[in-house]
């Protein structure tokens, strides 16, 4: 008889697809018409790094900054709670080849603002124009290893186990990068490369689960003799529920913890990660496994070859 199994996944795959495709739908819609609210590294501008003689609170800085004309910059700490990185939009005023003497003045000018509203020995670290030709380069080489990384996806797993779950795991995995990306369109959050990074790692975590999901669904069709592809995955996945919360929730504790402590450097980064595990495990249960039924997985498909003359093998 078939395992019996405690949560019927595949009973609410039809729900799980109407939630899917409204978020997906929402995410392309928000980056088709608000797009990304691109970062320095994107846009360039100036980055102006600054050390205090002892601790300072960033929400502080950014009011002095605002209070004194410089509405569009942004507080990042770096290194330790005294050193911190502001980020100023390009000018477009300035001239090509002015914009590193500019840089330089904008740092000295920022200075002695800071210097004369908050009272405290501040020291000039540096002052330097970001282009954004570096970061465009890396966001179209992110984007290729992206898709590339997609490709190899979908062979290995088309090789590891069968085509279907290969269209599955890469259906998972796209789902997940454009939920991800839409949650920083929907709510303007700023997207620079530590975001980009997180996308990629992202599609690791993912993978991941929806491989252990995709071996054990393989098992129980090899070895469960009674009951239909659909009863068959819900027990595979009733079986690695434990290990996917387990494993998800012990990297959320973590992620959660930096996006509260970090600091702003990495608080994108790891705000990324974390909506990306939260959709990746959804997606390993409902668009992988939906994605094998809605392509009429059969045990037929799974089954391992049998090589020539094996058969003969217990013959007299």
């Amino acid at each position: 008889m078939i395992a019996e199994y405690k949560i019927d996944f595949m009973g609410k795959r039809r729900i799980a697809a109407i939630f899917s495709g409204v978020l997906v739908v929402i995410s392309l819609g928000s980056l088709l018409f608000n797009s990304l609210q691109f970062g320095l590294d994107f846009t360039s501008g100036t980055s102006v790094r600054l050390t205090y003689a002892e601790a300072i609170v960033v929400p502080q800085v950014n009011e002095m900054l605002r209070d004194n004309g410089y509405e569009d910059a942004v507080v990042v700490t770096f290194g330790s709670d005294r050193d911190i990185r502001i980020l100023l939009p390009v000018d477009e005023e300035v001239a090509p080849g002015e914009q590193a003497a500019q840089a330089l003045v904008a740092g000295e000018k920022i200075v002695d603002v800071l210097r004369e509203a908050s009272g405290m020995e501040i020291q000039l670290l540096g002052s330097d124009y970001v282009s954004a030709k570096v970061g465009e380069e890396l966001a179209e080489q992110g984007g290729l290893g992206m898709l590339v990384a997609l490709g190899i996806i979908m062979i290995y797993i088309a090789v590891r186990f069968q085509f279907k779950f290969s269209v599955g795991a890469v259906a998972a995995l796209a789902h997940d990068v454009i939920i991800t990306l839409g949650v920083f369109s929907v709510f303007r959050l700023e997207f620079d490369l530590t975001v980009l990074a997180a996308l990629l790692a992202v599609i690791g975590y993912s993978l991941n689960d929806t491989i252990v999901v995709s071996d054990r669904i393989r098992e129980n069709f090899r070895r469960m003799r009674v009951g239909t592809p659909e009863e068959m995955i819900n027990t595979s996945l009733n079986q690695t529920l434990s290990r996917t919360l387990i494993t998800s929730l012990t990297t959320l504790l973590v992620l959660v913890t930096t996006l509260i402590v970090g600091g702003e450097s990495i608080r994108g980064f790891a705000l990324a990660l974390t909506i990306g595990v939260v959709i990746g495990t959804y997606s390993s249960i409902y668009i992988s496994s939906s994605t094998l039924l809605f392509m009429k997985v059969t045990r037929e498909d799974l089954m391992a070859p049998v090589k020539e003359g094996e058969e003969l093998d217990g013959m007299p």
